[in-house]
C-alpha cells in the first residue's frame, strides 16, 4: 500500500465533542467542544480547516517552485469548513480563499489549481465533499 511513511500523527481523544485530545507527543493538547457552543474548546471542523491549509499552503510552495516562481511571503488560505446536514444524514463541505498577493490572477490560478491536485487533504476529499476554491 505505502512506499514510505514519512510521519505518522497519534492522537488520544475521549469524550468526543466534549472532551479532548493529546497528541502523543505532547505538543497538542485541547479541549474540544460542539460547532457553535458555549464550550471553551476547538471543535473538528476547525482542526480540519486548520490543517488542510496548512498543508495546502506547503502543495503551492512546491507549484510555485515548479513554475519558477516565488511564493508571496504573505501567502495565506481561509479555509471553511461546514459541518452541514441532509436528507442522508451529516455531511461536510468546504471553501478554500487563496490569497497569493503580487502574483497575476493566472499564476495564482495555476499554483493554486496544481496544490489542489497534490495537497494530501485535497486528495483525501476528492469526490468525497464538495470542495471550491477561490482567489482573493
Amino acid at each position: 500500500m505505502t512506499d514510505t511513511i514519512l510521519y505518522t500523527g497519534r492522537t488520544h481523544t475521549t469524550g468526543g465533542r466534549d472532551g479532548s485530545a493529546q497528541s502523543s507527543d505532547g505538543r497538542l493538547d485541547i479541549r474540544l467542544s460542539p460547532p457553535g457552543s458555549a464550550g471553551q474548546g476547538t471543535n473538528p471542523e476547525q482542526l480540519f480547516a486548520a490543517g488542510w491549509s496548512a498543508c495546502f499552503i506547503g502543495a503551492m510552495g512546491l507549484a510555485a517552485q515548479a513554475a519558477g516562481v516565488k511564493l508571496p511571503a504573505d501567502t495565506a488560505v481561509d479555509a471553511e469548513v461546514d459541518l452541514a446536514k441532509g436528507d442522508s444524514g451529516y455531511f461536510l463541505q468546504a471553501r478554500l480563499k487563496v490569497s497569493l498577493p503580487g502574483l497575476d490572477a493566472a499564476t495564482a490560478r495555476v499554483i493554486a489549481d496544481q496544490a489542489h491536485q497534490t495537497c494530501p487533504y485535497s486528495k483525501m476529499t476528492r469526490g468525497n465533499i464538495a470542495v471550491e476554491i477561490t482567489l482573493n
